[in-house]
């Protein structure tokens, strides 16, 4: 019996469902169920209900739709027959095939930069996706730490106990700086290990470092700041999104003490961004008569942003003072735990001087009202408790013992590279004296006729071994080499991959 009409008497109570936006105003008089039947058809042909999705009760769809269940029932029959879905008990009707006049599915479109020819021009806005996308046996890509050490245990557990403790308010818009409970924490987290005394209301809670440059260069540009100088080499990622939001960076050289102040100075920036805890990529630590001319530089009238990625760890010494617990007025203080649990979470913090905090929260404010409070409540309880420490004692470990590895296998793979900045951190620069030149250099405009670290790093990708050349973080001439991460490998995959690394090598010479 066709009970297609059934339910017509209701077509006036509601216009139609939320599901595939299905309006019974475009049914026919009568016919109600071969009207449903083709619109899920149609779905189902042009990809909106895939292979494994599953449809609405019939009883949910039909009270949506104010039609009788008779009505959904016999288009989910017509469908079945048909071949499109099966009835799954109390998994409910599931889609388990599409017609044979499905659309193709839509192919993503390739990247601007294929992988082939990454290394082959100065590397692009999206330079770092490529890479991540690149295939390659074993990545020594700098700048992660071991994901598989990420405290998934710890980190439910937190969660449960956080979750059990939240009001029904505490799901509602919070505070642009975060939460409380997390800028608290963080501000006991920096005292303990970095030696800075800050009060809650003074971090900004941000998604990552990478936020943290885009609100320092919109308020710094607000202010009439135009430039700021990097230390050369420097971060690649850090100098693309400085100029992002319309900043100049001049590079100032970095040597064996960290920035060259004196060409801080000689250059005339208002601004700098430094790493002093361990400088990226040379591994260096600014010396103490550097931080006294800095520091004197700043109280001259100059503005510090200190980006402290990876001060935690480190192996052969304690890591020195944070500038910030040195010069609170002139110094913008950035820290996230991308190194220390997962760049995933996306949380950082911020410290802004005095004369421009209130300019960074209405900043953050206006670009997304705040981070995700859960992971922050998580991330807080996890910093109290003292999991973080203990995470951070197991990293330690377990980095130390890769970075030896990965010595060795530089010692024996690679006889003429030098090892730089090996006291801390999650990465090695190595250096080559001969065999490659320095070409391909950010701006540098140099020409060579020899192999550079470029081709040295396109050639170990082809062969299964991801890396960076160091003149991807250059834009003044220094002598060719590779930044190597040595956190996210085990030892043997370290091996594997320098022997690799110095048959391109080789292969180049």
């Amino acid at each position: 019996m066709d009970r297609s009409n059934e339910g017509a008497n209701d077509r006036s109570k509601a216009p139609g469902a939320d599901f595939l936006q299905l309006d019974l105003g475009d049914a026919p008089p009568g016919g109600l169920a071969d009207w449903l039947a083709r619109r899920l058809r149609r779905a189902i042909a042009d990809g909106r209900l895939p292979v494994g999705s599953r449809l609405p009760a019939t009883r949910v769809l039909a009270a949506e739709l104010h039609v009788s269940r008779g009505v959904v029932t016999e288009a989910y029959r017509r469908l079945s027959e048909d071949g499109h879905v099966a009835g799954r008990g109390r998994g409910g009707t599931v889609v388990v095939a599409a017609p044979v006049t499905a659309r193709a599915p839509v192919r993503k479109p390739a990247p601007a930069t294929a992988p082939g020819g990454l290394f082959a021009t100065e590397p692009g806005a999206d330079v770092f996706d490529v890479l991540r996308a690149a295939p390659a046996r074993i990545d020594l890509s700098p700048g992660v730490p071991d994901l598989t050490a990420f405290p998934r245990a710890a980190w439910l557990r937190a969660e449960r106990t956080v979750l059990a403790a939240l009001t029904a308010s505490d799901f509602g818009y919070g505070d642009p700086r975060g939460t409380p409970a997390l800028r608290l924490a963080i501000a006991h987290w920096l005292a303990r290990n970095r030696g800075i005394r800050a009060e809650p209301d003074e971090i900004v809670v941000v998604a990552g470092t990478t936020q943290a440059l885009a609100l320092l260069g919109r308020v710094l540009g607000d202010d009439g700041i135009r430039e700021i100088a990097v230390e050369d080499p420097g971060s690649l990622g850090v100098l693309q999104h400085l100029r992002h939001t319309g900043l100049d960076t001049p590079p100032v050289p970095v040597d064996a003490d960290g920035i060259r102040v004196d060409a801080l100075r000689a250059q005339g920036a208002p601004a700098v961004l430094v790493t002093p805890a361990h400088q990226f990529p040379t591994g260096v630590v600014l010396g103490g008569h550097r931080r006294r001319e800095l520091t004197r530089w700043a109280d001259a009238g100059g503005f510090i942003v200190e980006d402290d990625y990876d001060a935690e760890h480190r192996y052969d010494r304690p890591p020195v003072p944070a500038l910030r617990s040195m010069l609170p007025e002139r110094v913008a203080y950035i820290g996230s735990v991308s190194k220390l649990l997962a760049p995933a979470l996306r949380i950082g913090w911020m410290i802004p001087p005095p004369p421009y905090r209130d300019a960074i929260v209405e900043a953050k404010r206006y670009a997304d009202l705040g981070n995700a409070a859960l992971p922050q409540l998580v991330l807080a309880h996890l910093m109290e408790s003292g999991a973080m420490e203990r995470q951070l004692r197991l990293l330690r470990t377990r980095h130390r013992r890769r970075r030896d590895a990965m010595i060795d296998a530089v010692r024996t793979r690679l006889p003429g590279a030098t090892v730089h900045g090996a006291a801390a951190g999650l990465h090695l620069m190595v250096t080559f004296d001969a065999g490659l030149t320095g070409s391909g250099l950010i701006g540098s405009g140099l020409t060579s006729s020899g192999p550079s670290d470029a081709d040295l790093a396109a050639t170990a990708l082809a062969r299964g071994v991801k890396t960076q050349p160091l003149s991807w973080h250059g834009q003044l001439p220094h002598p060719p080499g590779l930044v190597l991460g040595y956190a996210a490998r085990t030892a043997t995959e370290i091996t594997e991959g320098l022997a690799i690394l110095g048959d391109a090598l080789r292969t180049l010479s």
